[in-house]
């Protein structure tokens, strides 16, 4: 009798977990966010939340000054407020404002520079797995794999650098490369190389023993 109870309350418990497995809800994949730099050599800085932003308006301080970029892409000056200005160039943006202070002033003259570089996610470019240092990091002009690898430290003890992989989004798909880390940093091999761009991923994996 009592073999025969925890038999069924045995049963009872594997449905349950199987009706709870059946009915778990998956969340939809990330949106994937394409970068707008296709080319090492049509790379451009675009300016991201938390980037430390300085625009002088000529021959008016009041209107000038220093802006955190806010986590909604946006910051607020002292004439207007939620001025769009993730994913533009430093040029791009002071075009915007000359038109936007025209409204208040008379042939206004904007520069905008950058004083922190953090960009957009869509342009960093993220390390993850067994990488001594992983994260993600503000691209720069012409970075190769080697250039990325120095940034995060090299290669962890136990990584399996000939199983790492970069994933790039090219038109709105992501694609998958094999990447050769062993060869390059454990071998010497400069042949193993590549360019970097804007929004990779490289994934490193551990090797299994």
């Amino acid at each position: 009798m009592e073999l025969a109870k925890l038999t069924k309350n045995g049963v009872v418990l594997f449905l349950f977990v199987l009706l709870a497995g059946c009915s778990a809800v998956y969340l939809p994949k990330a949106t994937v966010q394409s970068s707008l730099t296709t080319s090492v050599n049509n790379y451009q800085y675009l300016i991201g939340p938390n980037d430390n932003v300085s625009i002088f308006v000529w021959r008016n301080p009041e209107l000038s000054g220093s802006f955190i970029v806010r986590p909604d892409g946006k910051i607020s000056t002292s004439l207007v407020e939620d001025v769009p200005v993730s994913g533009k160039t430093p040029t791009q943006l002071a075009r915007e404002m000359e038109n936007i202070l025209s409204k208040y002033i008379r042939d206004p003259v904007v520069t905008v520079s950058v004083n922190s570089f953090v960009g957009p996610y869509s342009e960093q470019i993220r390390v993850i797995g067994a990488a001594a240092n992983p994260q993600a990091i503000s691209y720069r002009e012409y970075m190769t794999l080697l250039d990325l690898m120095i940034a995060v430290g090299g290669l962890t003890e136990f990584a399996d650098g000939n199983s790492a992989k970069l994933v790039r989004v090219s038109n709105g798909t992501q694609l998958t490369y094999n990447l050769r880390l062993d060869d390059l940093i454990r071998d010497g091999n400069i042949g193993a190389n590549v360019d970097i761009l804007p929004g990779d991923v490289v994934i490193i994996p551990e090797a299994w023993f």
